[in-house]
């Protein structure tokens, strides 16, 4: 098989062309960044390049489009050129190569705040932030281009953790190394579903081989609620780290005003679902294409974390998602968080 990852060099995109290199299918990453993979043809180019993606997609029997501006980037206008402009140049492209299949890796984001969980294919999407709403005019272009006759399966993750992942993450177990109390709101009682890297690559490629357009949710099979999978993290290092509650309303203000000021890293995707509830109903994508979860929320963030300690010495720029964000005032408000007493949020599963 020829393979084209758009976005290999990133966090995600990486580990995908990793895989398929590994099952010896001839794979070619696009991206703006250097592959630091081996075995793979790079082309270093912009999705919006209409050019560069001819080249690339020439001849593919299958595309895996990773290509995305994160929700740290904090841009409108890049969410709308690089997510759905760079997306329905693509999906041009795909169609005059003919290309045999496109998997589009979407984002759970589209959903916002559903007012009922489990999600399901039946929920209609109702993104909240700029970020989710390119995402979603991202899938109606893959969808719209299923009525050409080009074959699109759209696949949306949950929060993808997984050994490598940083951005935020840094920031987390940056707190947990330090002994601080790490903030959860209201108790950290909502139910909150994450997926392991591995795990979604393993849905993708599954998905890539099942002919014919489908839309699958994809997270971790056994997951609780987001004081248990941070609890579970604090417990594991030993540090004095501990979840400690803090009210939603203020504290969701405080990190949106303190992004607004440049003070922090936050996106309005942090701010609005991080103590919400939101999990998917797996049962699609377990029924259709054979896959299951190896990896539970707490299992991902311990192995996500052991990660960070042995590399943090050597942590580097690249994408978002493999670098660590910056604190900004956030190691101000760990130092104060670390030395106050307060209310320790109880990490019980409910799952």
């Amino acid at each position: 098989m020829r393979a084209v990852v758009t976005g290999g060099a990133g966090y995600f995109g990486s580990l995908l062309a990793e895989a398929l290199v590994r099952a010896g299918d001839e794979v070619v990453v696009l991206d703006i960044a250097d592959a630091d993979v081996a075995g793979v043809r790079a082309i270093r180019a912009d999705i919006r390049d209409r050019h560069a993606v001819r080249r690339a997609v020439a001849g593919a029997d299958v595309v895996y489009h990773n290509v995305a501006q994160v929700p740290l980037a904090r841009d409108r206008e890049l969410f709308e050129q690089v997510n759905v402009g760079g997306t329905r140049l693509l999906l041009e492209e795909c169609l005059r190569a003919e290309v045999g299949k496109v998997v589009h890796t979407s984002s759970s984001a589209v959903f916002g705040v559903p007012a009922v969980n489990p999600v399901t294919r039946q929920t209609r999407p109702r993104p909240v932030e700029a970020y989710g709403q390119a995402k979603l005019a991202a899938e109606q272009l893959c969808l719209a281009a299923t009525t050409r006759g080009l074959d699109v399966s759209i696949v949306r993750p949950r929060t993808i953790v997984g050994h490598g992942r940083l951005g935020i993450f840094a920031i987390l177990f940056d707190w947990i190394v330090a002994g601080a109390a790490v903030p959860v709101l209201d108790g950290g009682r909502n139910t909150y579903q994450f997926v392991h890297a591995e795990d979604l690559a393993a849905a993708i490629l599954l998905a890539a081989r099942r002919p014919g357009p489908a839309t699958y949710n994809v997270g971790a099979e056994r997951f609780g609620t987001m004081a248990a999978a941070i609890g579970a993290v604090c417990e594991h290092a030993g540090t004095g780290a501990r979840v400690r509650s803090l009210p939603k309303r203020p504290t969701s203000l405080a990190m949106q005003a303190s992004a607004a000021l440049r003070l922090t890293p936050f996106g309005p995707y942090h701010w609005i679902m991080y103590g919400e509830s939101l999990w998917f109903d797996v049962e699609p994508v377990r029924r259709e294409l054979g896959w299951s979860a190896k990896w539970s929320n707490e299992e991902m963030l311990v192995d996500s974390y052991e990660w960070f300690l042995a590399h943090r010495d050597r942590l580097g720029s690249g994408s978002a998602h493999r670098s660590p964000a910056k604190q900004g005032i956030l190691r101000l408000a760990r130092a104060m968080l670390g030395g106050r007493a307060g209310t320790t949020a109880s990490a019980s599963r409910d799952s």
